[in-house]
């Protein structure tokens, strides 16, 4: 079984860690297994650690008062939550739920920020990467500000083809996770009918495709032509 240092090669948040840095960073650390569907966390929780996923994946949403559901991101290998778990304090921001038996490593906001105390050096390393997260969610701002349901159907589709992508022909690509068309419009704040009808459509028009599995396969070429096109 791999080691905790092992694991940690593997996230992107710690990619220009040294190997020093990341025994440094595992003797803080410890691995939790959990089965599909438990809670990591709640909403309103108080935030105090922050966990990397090793194997499974992780739903992050939250909820509005009336209990629907917004779904945040869909969380795999390699990646942290909450992003904002060691600059901020407070409680979490939203739910944690296992979609796949996961194996997670967890850590102490309050032992991180020890350890970051007494090498300062590791905190610029983190900002590095964490500048291209923040990039990440400010593009999906954008998305939802400047554009149409139909667009960002499509714009969510190419996210996860290069997330959740794998390639099985020049131009097409199978989305390794499997995701039903409420989990889709809960991540864009949109209704199952119209993620429904949108996919409908650009399956007539040759832009996707669903295979016996329900994986959805994206022609990525025809899919942004349809984008730019519209």
């Amino acid at each position: 079984m791999e080691s905790i240092v092992d694991v940690l090669r593997h996230v992107d948040l710690f990619q220009e860690m040294s190997e020093d840095e990341l025994h440094q960073i595992a003797e803080i650390a410890h691995k939790r297994e959990y089965r599909e569907r438990a809670i990591v966390f709640m909403q309103g929780d108080p935030l105090d650690r922050v966990f990397f996923i090793h194997s499974g994946k992780v739903k992050i949403y939250k909820t509005d008062p009336s209990g629907k559901e917004q779904i945040i991101d869909i969380l795999q290998p390699g990646d942290m939550f909450p992003h904002a778990g060691f600059f901020r304090k407070g409680d979490y921001p939203a739910h944690a739920e296992i979609v796949e038996k996961a194996i997670l490593v967890v850590i102490a906001i309050e032992d991180f920020e020890n350890l970051l105390l007494r090498y300062p050096g590791m905190s610029i390393k983190l900002f590095r990467v964490m500048g291209d997260k923040i990039m990440d969610l400010h593009n999906r701002l954008e998305e939802q500000v400047l554009h149409n349901t139909y667009e960002q159907i499509i714009m969510l589709l190419l996210r996860l083809a290069r997330t959740y992508g794998e390639q099985i022909e020049d131009e097409a690509i199978r989305l390794t996770s499997h995701f039903t068309n409420r989990e889709l419009a809960n991540m864009i704040g949109s209704s199952r009918e119209t993620v429904s009808r949108t996919l409908t459509h650009l399956r007539k028009k040759g832009c996707i495709d669903i295979d016996k599995s329900g994986h959805i396969i994206i022609n990525t070429k025809t899919l942004k032509e349809e984008l730019f096109g519209i």
